[in-house]
């Protein structure tokens, strides 16, 4: 007797986005919650830790539950294929449960698989315009604040007013090396950058 399982798939992009509408929705369609499976990663491709791990587990017969096609993934190309696996080769059921069209369970049929396929193309090909979209404008900010003077990443360490009385100290041998470290309160790349804009400003 072959005993059919039923599991969630949940998955959001950053650290600081919440899963809890995705958990909701699924455990509210009767699927456990130790079988929902979660990740908190990129929908650009499907290497995702839980979801391999999801994929080890899900036999011919079982029962997929996602909110929605994106939460799936987000490239065109990609949720063809991983569609047609988890369907087609692994038998497996999917049901989208923001859109009733992607229920694999209904109308296995010539048309039904037919409207099946189409919607599932259309969305996957918004789910990856989305997704392209997104990236322009944050490229786009970001250009845009740099052409403002915003810096990015780590601010630049400064020294301190008595960096050149440090370093002539240093140089005539009373300050060893771990002892300017310690007083400018820099690493030993950052200092040795210091050290030579101090030099090419004391030459200008």
């Amino acid at each position: 007797m072959i005993i059919i399982k039923v599991y969630g798939y949940a998955r959001c992009s950053a650290q600081d986005q919440n899963l809890d509408r995705q958990i909701i929705a699924i455990t509210e369609n009767g699927v456990a919650p130790e079988n929902i499976y979660m990740d908190k990663i990129s929908g650009k491709n499907f290497e995702r830790p839980a979801y391999q791990k999801l994929l080890r587990k899900l036999k011919s017969g079982d029962l997929l539950y996602v909110l929605s096609i994106d939460r799936l993934g987000r490239s065109y190309e990609d949720l063809q294929v991983q569609w047609k696996m988890l369907t087609k080769e692994k038998g497996v059921d999917i049901v989208v449960i923001d859109m009733a069209l992607l229920d694999t369970r209904a109308k296995k049929d010539l048309l039904g698989t037919f409207v099946a396929d189409l919607t599932l193309g259309i969305l996957s090909f918004i789910a990856e315009n989305e997704r392209t979209t997104i990236r322009k404008r944050q490229a786009e900010g970001i250009a845009a604040a740099r052409a403002r003077g915003v810096r990015f990443g780590r601010p630049i360490k400064m020294p301190s007013p008595n960096f050149g009385e440090l370093v002539k100290l240093w140089e005539r041998g009373k300050l060893s090396f771990s002892e300017i470290l310690q007083r400018t309160g820099f690493k030993q790349a950052t200092f040795y950058n210091r050290l030579r804009e101090y030099r090419q400003g004391k030459k200008k």
